[in-house]
């Protein structure tokens, strides 16, 4: 990556200014220090040749260095340039806090040793939180460095300095969260990271590099197995042991999860060819399809990481370094699907999300408007932060971004976060000295802000006469404001056979009669998820060849809160007999004018008379509630029935296939005595009566 290029620039400039000058104490691996030990000398010296020649082959390699360092250095403790070369190893391991001891002893031993070693020595005191000790490390190398050096370094150093001030001042200010570690189920003692979740969190996919990996290579590059990705579902409130998803999901090359749909049905992959490019599957029945090759839209020469999509499917959010149009290191891009399918060309989402610093771990809440991403620049307070902006359909501009804050967001990486549906749950890799591996995954549970108890009248009067309180009460815990979204989720059988059912699920905007998603539910199980965010009517509807259509309406208000409701569907086959409510249909109040939010549902029962069952013949029947005379609402319900058939009949459906009746209140089927059951007898239905 382009920030390892440029660390290693930074360490090389600095490695330049190496001067001389021992103290006292450093004690040199020479034989007038040893003359009592020459084998064990000789031992000591090849030890550190050894790790010597782990450094020479670059970053990845340095941890290896650790054990015949160590070994050297149980020899010899007293040697400024042991201590030093330790101090950077470990700052390439995973324990990167253990690097400070040996970094702080081998400036005792010689200030002078390396100026690299205060760049090195603030970056450890940066990740253990010792702010101000960072700082003046930061500053030492700053007032170091004159002329070109000063000049190609002083961004970064300043950018460190800045991160330090934001730790500083949001470790003071924690929010309040609870932070667990997902367990032995998912972590291991490797590398787990990149989880995605489905909306309702019975699903999980994530990455790992583990000796197991699909062909048992190991990655040169990084010295680590190559990356495979891992599958683990939810039962009974808990994980289950994850799995390798094997063939043909993971190749022999570089295989990372990168975003999954709410549903469940589809995700994203990143695979190592190419510098590294997206592909997509589909879970087909139980079988995952062999990944496709997402278009040069998507895809260039250059590096494209990790993606999500957009809740309805029809965008996809990437992130790539590549140069053309690049704001910094890595860019965050969005492209939308045409109407045949294609990816579109991509578009930056600009300066207020992307940073002259790298963006990374794009995801969107199944709000369709919260965005939450990684970064390096912004207000971070070190490696990646991960913040959060919402997009306002008004401006269409997205928010400046907001750093989640501590605990959270650490000193060190911590990237790739999801959310469950509800806002409840955050999901994210973090390095963690108390984890089981070098990336554990790690489950957030945000809370409210802490409220003191209010006292009434009589309280504080009491608190008046009596010494004054010196302690502040708190409330119990508050969960925090929930997403303002439905989950409608079940599963699609046949009526009769019970037997589970693929169909396309349509979401409508009834207001706007048009189609904004589309979905199928799972071949094998029937299972379906769809997110609903609030402030729109709408339409559902359930179809496939040879049974009925279904239609389910919501009209949710832009001040619901998250819920999520199970509804399981029975299609009915096309027989005569069978009779379904047409749940979108509308009349204004007290007439029967029908709305224009009723187009799309008739649209669909003119298409099913028309090409699906041309021959059909159906009668149209309206319902009412019990309220008014009995007389006035058979009439009510007669007008609305025909007004349904006028409606058909001038778009070419034959008049003799048509009856309309009405029964007012006769034909309940919830009672009258609440405004829910009422609102379910107003109804309008369709049954068939000849084939």
């Amino acid at each position: 990556m382009k920030r390892n290029f440029k660390m290693k620039k930074i360490l090389y400039i600095l490695s330049l200014l190496l001067t001389s000058g021992i103290c006292a104490q450093n004690v040199e691996f020479e034989k007038d220090n040893f003359r009592d030990n020459k084998d064990g000398l000789k031992e000591a010296k090849r030890n550190i040749e050894a790790g010597d020649k782990f450094m020479e082959m670059g970053d990845a390699y340095f941890k290896l260095a650790i054990e015949p360092y160590l070994n050297a250095n149980v020899f010899n403790p007293n040697n400024a340039l042991l201590n030093y070369k330790l101090g950077q190893a470990y700052l390439h391991s995973n324990y990167k806090l253990k690097s400070i001891p040996y970094l702080e002893k081998a400036v005792k031993l010689n200030p002078q040793i390396n100026p690299e070693i205060h760049y090195l020595l603030g970056k450890a005191y940066h990740l253990d939180m010792q702010w101000d000790k960072a700082i003046k490390e930061f500053q030492t190398v700053q007032q170091s460095l004159k002329g070109a050096e000063l000049e190609l370094l002083n961004a970064d150093i300043n950018n460190h300095v800045a991160q330090c001030l934001n730790g500083k001042e949001m470790v003071q200010h924690p929010i309040r969260v609870f932070i667990d570690n997902v367990g032995v189920e998912i972590n291991s003692q490797y590398p787990d990271y990149g989880p995605v979740i489905s909306a309702d969190e019975s699903v999980m996919l994530f990455t790992s590099r583990r000796p197991a990996t699909t062909g048992g290579g190991i990655d040169p590059s990084i010295n680590e197995p190559f990356e495979d990705i891992y599958i683990s579902t939810k039962k009974n409130n808990k994980w289950t042991p994850a799995l390798n998803m094997g063939s043909p999901i993971n190749t022999n090359d570089h295989d990372a999860n990168s975003g999954l749909s709410a549903d469940g049905q589809k995700f994203l992959i990143y695979i190592g060819t190419n510098q590294g490019d997206l592909f997509e599957s589909e879970l087909k029945g139980e079988q995952w399809s062999r990944p496709e090759h997402m278009n040069k839209n998507i895809n260039t020469p250059y590096h494209e990481s990790s993606a999500c999509y957009s809740p309805d499917g029809k965008a996809v959010y990437f992130v790539s370094d590549k140069p053309e149009g690049s704001y910094g290191d890595r860019d965050i891009y969005i492209s939308y699907k045409d109407e045949k399918g294609r990816w579109g060309k991509a578009v930056n989402l600009g300066p207020t999300i992307n940073t002259q610093y790298g963006e990374e771990g794009v995801f969107i809440h199944p709000d369709g408007k919260t965005m939450y991403f990684s970064s390096q620049g912004h207000k971070s307070m070190g490696g990646y932060d991960i913040f959060k902006s919402r997009y306002d359909d008004v401006t269409k501009k997205w928010s400046e971004p907001e750093n989640l804050g501590y605990p959270v967001n650490t000193p060190d990486d911590d990237v790739f976060f999801v959310t469950s549906a509800s806002g409840k749950h955050g999901y994210y890799a973090s390095f963690n000295g108390n984890g089981y591996g070098e990336k554990d995954i790690y489950m957030a549970t945000f809370l409210g802000i802490e409220k003191p108890m209010v006292l009434n009248n009589e309280d504080n009067l009491l608190a008046s006469i009596a010494s004054p309180i010196k302690e502040t009460v708190i409330a119990p815990t508050m969960l925090i404001k929930e997403a303002q979204l439905t989950i409608l989720k079940g599963f699609i059988t046949d009526e009769i056979t019970k037997k589970p059912l693929e169909a396309t699920i349509e979401i409508i905007d009834n207001q706007k009669n048009e189609v904004v998603a589309t979905f199928n539910s799972n071949s094998s199980t029937g299972k379906y998820l769809v997110s609903l965010p609030a402030g729109k009517n709408y339409g559902i509807a359930v179809k496939k060849t040879d049974y009925l259509f279904h239609s389910e309406n919501f009209d949710i208000p832009n001040t619901a809160a998250y819920q999520e409701i199970v509804k399981d569907v029975a299609l009915k086959n096309i027989v005569v007999g069978s009779k379904i409510i047409l749940k979108n249909i509308f009349f204004d109040f007290d007439k029967s004018t029908l709305r224009t939010e009723s187009t799309n549902e008739l649209e669909r029962l003119t298409n099913l008379l028309k090409v699906d069952a041309p021959t059909l013949k159906i009668e149209i029947s309206g319902h009412t509630d019990s309220k008014g005379a009995d007389a006035y609402n058979k009439v009510l319900s007669n007008n609305r029935a025909k007004a349904v058939v006028d409606y058909l009949i001038s778009k070419g459906i034959s008049p003799d296939r048509l009856t309309s009746a009405g029964y007012g209140e006769e034909q309940p089927i919830a009672t009258n005595d609440t405004d829910e059951g009422r609102q379910l007898n107003r109804r309008t239905e369709f049954k068939i009566i000849g084939k």
